[in-house]
């Protein structure tokens, strides 16, 4: 294609132009305009269009106005006048989200420094030097918590929180929303689920929590967290987030760091920050679907790289939550089943002796070893022998110790469980009636 063709020819500097060619020229640039108007359009669509209109007609696109002097800003008159399902589901709930505060002895050394509950081994001391040098006591607070109020009735309000909040105390605090302090009662406490009850005096109180139904909740659901992140100065405090999974099974582990069995939680990753346990978890209805207990932080020591976690809280369901409460009402403690038995992991066999002693096939590689009976062993009367390898309660299958709590708890005393055992290399099938309790091996 030639540049002629297209007008695109230079004129001499010093040659007048030709007749007719200021006309062209013109019809050169309204075409150039036509084909920038049409790619403009095509290129932005309808919002290119309103933009080239707006500035047409010089509108103000958000862009501060400059007319004025320097140091006359003013505060837009613009406001958003907004109600969403969160802020409606915050409002619901956050007046029965209270602190729970910890009040323990605190002993006073002659160096002025003080312990809480007598446990003097810090800075280097033994219990019986510092025993020597205690002075007076006083409650001091020990640690901070949330709760929630759930019920009202008879004059009294009920609060559930966890157990790792209020363990150790010696006197309890409850700190409404609206700041009114009260003395609190402890009703009962189960280390197993984390859980425990309070009750305060219900005349103060105005807001009483429901709970949902977790079973119903699915990841990627939208929840809120309330609580008291680092104390009382933050109550109420809402984060958001979802549900990362409905039912995450995680080892539950006792004070010396000994897994004693699995809890199945709600993972979510709204925020939760030391004071936010025993808050509540709630969907945007305003019900109460979890309690937040414990969260994953720092650096994984699993991960062979020790990524950095965030986001994972987890919460215990509700369901779980309503039956262990309405237990600790009505008789101040659980009562799960036992079996009698005392038990190790299969894992911590080796696998000479696994060979040697329990005689186990090749394809076994989980399950619990029998050690040992308690006194009165309801196992020992239904057969069941040492060196036994329970392998499956009611056909699921266990392979650690965890593992046969978590099934075993699911029962309640006076059930007929069905246990699979190996017994000298031979599967075997053993029923028992339960009998015994936890408090029972503890008498």
């Amino acid at each position: 294609m030639d540049n002629g063709s297209h007008n695109f020819e230079e004129t001499p500097q010093n040659q007048q132009p030709q007749q007719g060619s200021k006309k062209s020229k013109n019809s050169g640039w309204k075409l150039i305009a036509i084909v920038a108007i049409v790619a403009a359009l095509i290129g932005g669509g309808v919002g290119g269009g309103t933009a080239y209109w707006a500035m047409s007609h010089h509108a103000s696109l958000g862009v501060t106005d400059t007319s004025g002097k320097a140091g006359t800003t003013k505060i837009s008159n613009v406001s958003v006048n907004q109600s969403s399902a969160s802020e409606q589901a915050f409002a619901k709930v956050k007046g029965a989200v209270v602190s729970v505060v910890n009040m323990q002895k605190a002993e006073s050394n002659s160096d002025g420094l003080d312990t809480f509950g007598g446990l003097g081994a810090i800075f280097g001391q033994d219990d019986q030097s510092s025993s020597s040098s205690k002075g007076s006591s006083s409650l001091e607070e020990a640690s901070e918590g949330s709760g929630v109020i759930y019920q009202k009735k008879d004059g009294k309000a009920y609060i559930v929180t966890n157990n790792h909040v209020v363990s150790g105390s010696d006197k309890l605090e409850v700190i409404l929303s609206d700041g009114t302090k009260l003395t609190a009662k402890l009703v009962g406490t189960d280390p197993t689920s984390d859980l425990a009850v309070l009750t305060i005096d219900g005349s103060k109180v105005n807001t009483v929590a429901s709970f949902g139904d977790s079973s119903k909740i699915e990841a990627g659901q939208t929840v809120l967290a309330i609580g008291s992140p680092l104390g009382s100065q933050y109550a109420t405090s809402v984060t958001q987030g979802i549900v990362s999974a409905k039912s995450r099974t995680i080892n539950v582990t006792d004070s010396d760091g000994n897994t004693t069995g699995q809890a199945t939680v709600i993972q979510t990753d709204a925020a939760i920050n030391s004071g936010n346990s025993g808050g509540p978890l709630i969907n945007l209805a305003g019900q109460v679907i979890g309690i937040n207990s414990m969260k994953l932080s720092g650096s994984s020591s699993s991960s062979p790289d020790g990524a950095t976690i965030e986001g994972m809280g987890f919460a215990i369901p509700s369901d779980e939550v309503v039956s262990i409460i309405n237990q600790l009402v009505q008789n101040g403690k659980v009562v799960r089943p036992a079996l009698g038995i005392e038990v190790r992991d299969l894992s911590t066999v080796s696998a000479a002796q696994q060979k040697s002693v329990l005689k186990l096939p090749s394809s076994i590689t989980g399950g619990v070893v029998v050690a040992g009976f308690t006194s009165g062993s309801s196992a020992k009367l239904a057969g069941i022998k040492k060196y036994d390898v329970i392998t499956a309660l009611d056909g699921v299958n266990v392979n650690n110790i965890a593992e046969l709590h978590t099934q075993l708890y699911k029962h309640k005393v006076g059930d007929t469980i069905k246990l699979t055992v190996y017994r000298e290399g031979q599967q075997q099938t053993v029923s028992m009636k339960l009998t015994q309790t936890t408090s029972d091996l503890k008498n």
